[in-house]
């Protein structure tokens, strides 16, 4: 059986998020009602998973509330281990290129990664991401500049651009 660090963080804007941490490598962020995706996903990675709750693992909570209160670097240094396949990763990586305040498309995304026509396969994969916020998915937005989909829920989405300084009125909704 696997161990794992596990922290419930309470925050006014977005509801619970829960942190979980592999030795010292954040694998997984998600919201409370998607706990049951989160742990589904953790399974099917390590196995058999025991979660072991622990205030602050490695002071990642503590990180993502400074990035909550506006220290938008705050989340950079966090070492990620989000598993997946090598495309997965390489999405999921990719991300972190995404400057605070502003978006790109999926199409966007996918030429980043030399795969120009692979922009249903970059969104399908964002969908997947395990670790919200840090491996900033926020960021990625449609063609058409709408804000698309995201695991979290759009209300959350929108929330965390507009705290990033995006203008929120240039989406189309």
């Amino acid at each position: 059986m696997k161990t794992l660090l596990f922290d419930r963080l309470e925050t006014p804007e977005l509801g619970i998020i829960l942190l979980v941490v592999d030795g010292d490598q954040l694998c997984a962020l998600d919201y409370s009602d998607y706990e049951g995706r989160m742990l589904s996903l953790l399974k099917k990675r390590y196995g058999s998973v025991e979660l072991l709750p622990t205030p602050n693992p490695c002071g990642y909570s503590q990180r993502v509330q400074a990035y909550l209160a506006g220290d938008y670097e705050a989340l950079d240094s966090i070492p990620v281990n989000p598993g997946g396949t090598e495309f997965q990763r390489q999405v999921w990586l990719a991300l972190r290129s995404i400057p605070v305040g502003s978006t790109i498309s999926y199409g966007e995304l996918a030429a980043r990664l030399d795969r120009p026509k692979a922009s249903r396969a970059v969104g399908g994969t964002n969908a997947l991401n395990p670790i919200a916020i840090v491996l900033p998915c926020h960021r990625v937005i449609g063609a058409n500049r709408s804000l698309t989909g995201y695991a979290g829920g759009l209300h959350r989405k929108q929330w965390l651009l507009k705290h990033e300084n995006f203008l929120a009125h240039t989406f189309c909704q």
